[in-house]
């Protein structure tokens, strides 16, 4: 079967990654979003017992799937790439029967009353008696006008074994001070010439681990180049040279680099929620007790709950979460049982 410029839902169905939904059925739980958090919900819920549908919108894995290695993760000593932990979550959600359908997005949350409808992309829409929107974030982007034209032609949101044979032997640049950027640091140390790890803040202290500071301050080619940011890309059909500004300094200067590596934190996939569950001020999913005079009913929300009853947040999307893997699948492992005391009211 031969596939001419393909939609993402199309060459998903045809790869096998496409379950049909039953826009008939009443599912136990409906899952949007298949990062670590959602893949540990369907997991666990499809395990138990529970009728689950994962519904997502680009591929398994969500931003940890673009990791390179992944060394805080409990179990896993010498590390694992996020592809891979996320390859072997979706075929353990798949053994136990979750239906998880893959390039398919939640447009629209109809929560006024129970049961809660999920409108998709297609205009279909599918019914759950409990919801766990496990939506992430999406990557926060460079403020300069070019940046489309390089996304993916030098310009890369992950740090993966085929971003890294691209650059080696070359000098390269990575925006970010957070664990995401210094893991992608000291990975690409082993195969690029050189590594500018370029943060706005002072130093790396208040947003990374301590032992990735480590680690980083013992590799000598990698040089932090703090209080800085990126003011234009240039080049032609590719990446040629990223300029940046030194922000105590106001210097600036042109530096040939054709791989720039951006991971600065995201933004919460919450704008199709707009009037339905109670959101912070950064648009976070607000849960538990924070909800305060949110809460609609006389029982208490349990901690992960939103403000509107069985409907549960995990994972980067809600707000306070811990930005970790562990935290994220410990989320979506504990929504489970959350929601199996919902049902049962």
């Amino acid at each position: 079967m031969i596939l001419r410029n393909p939609t993402n839902a199309e060459a998903a169905a045809c790869f096998g990654l496409n379950t049909g939904i039953d826009e008939g059925a009443l599912y136990d739980l409906i899952v949007v979003g298949a990062g670590p958090s959602g893949l540990a919900a369907s997991v666990y819920g499809a395990s138990e017992g529970l009728n689950v549908l994962v519904v997502e919108t680009n591929a398994p894995g969500g931003q940890a799937g673009a990791s390179s290695r992944i060394e805080n993760y409990l179990g896993f000593p010498m590390g694992i790439s996020g592809q891979e932990l996320s390859n072997r979550a979706f075929v353990q959600a798949e053994k136990f029967g979750a239906n998880i359908a893959v390039a398919r997005s939640a447009r629209a949350l109809k929560c006024d009353h129970g049961p809660y409808t999920v409108e998709l992309d297609d205009g279909g829409s599918v019914r759950g008696r409990s919801i766990i929107v496990a939506a992430g974030a999406r990557y926060r982007k460079l403020d300069v006008p070019n940046l489309a034209q390089f996304e993916g032609a030098g310009v890369y949101y992950g740090a993966t074994q085929m971003e890294g044979q691209l650059c080696r032997g070359e000098h390269i640049a990575i925006v970010g001070g957070g664990n995401s950027a210094g893991q992608a640091a000291v990975f690409l140390s082993t195969l690029a010439k050189h590594v500018h790890l370029m943060v706005r803040g002072p130093g790396l202290a208040e947003t990374m681990s301590r032992y990735l500071i480590s680690r980083i301050e013992a590799i000598p080619n990698i040089t932090i180049e703090s209080r800085t940011e990126v003011e234009a890309l240039e080049g032609q059909e590719h990446l040629e040279r990223v300029r940046w500004r030194n922000l105590t300094s106001n210097a600036t200067g042109t530096h040939h680099l054709q791989h720039l590596f951006l991971m600065t934190g995201a933004i919460p996939n919450t704008a199709w929620l707009t009037g339905c569950l109670v959101l912070d001020q950064k648009q976070f999913i607000k849960t538990g007790q924070d909800l305060g005079s949110d809460w609609p009913l006389r029982r208490s929300p349990y901690l992960l709950e939103t403000s509107r009853p069985r409907v549960f947040a995990v994972g980067d999307v809600r707000a306070g979460s811990v930005k970790r893997v562990a935290a994220a699948v410990g989320e979506g492992s504990m929504a489970v049982q959350f929601v199996h005391k919902v049902l049962a009211e």
